[in-house]
């Protein structure tokens, strides 16, 4: 089975376990807490059914915290932490 090329933000916050529900991931998207940079432009993220890729940025603020974080994958499913992990790599360790 071949990985789609994109995935709803929301859908993604939740595999990634940035959220406990993907009506809370839509809720984070919706209240504006969420910006995505796909090539090169950053933008606030307005709707739960925006698309993210893969080498795409994502800026998330949770609890007063910024996350930064860059796209390694996608995702089938909401696995354990440990696979939802190998979704992203943090920025920080990205540049650093």
């Amino acid at each position: 089975m071949t990985e789609a090329a994109s995935c709803r933000i929301d859908v993604w916050l939740w595999r990634a376990r940035f959220a406990k529900s993907r009506s809370l991931a839509a809720a984070l998207v919706e209240g504006g807490a969420v910006r995505l940079t796909h090539q090169g432009r950053q933008g606030r993220v307005d709707k739960p059914s925006r698309s993210v890729h893969i080498g795409d940025q994502v800026l998330i603020v949770l609890g007063g915290r910024l996350t930064q974080v860059r796209v390694l994958a996608l995702g089938e499913r909401r696995g354990p932490a440990s696979e939802a992990r190998a979704l992203y790599l943090p920025v920080d360790q990205a540049e650093g």
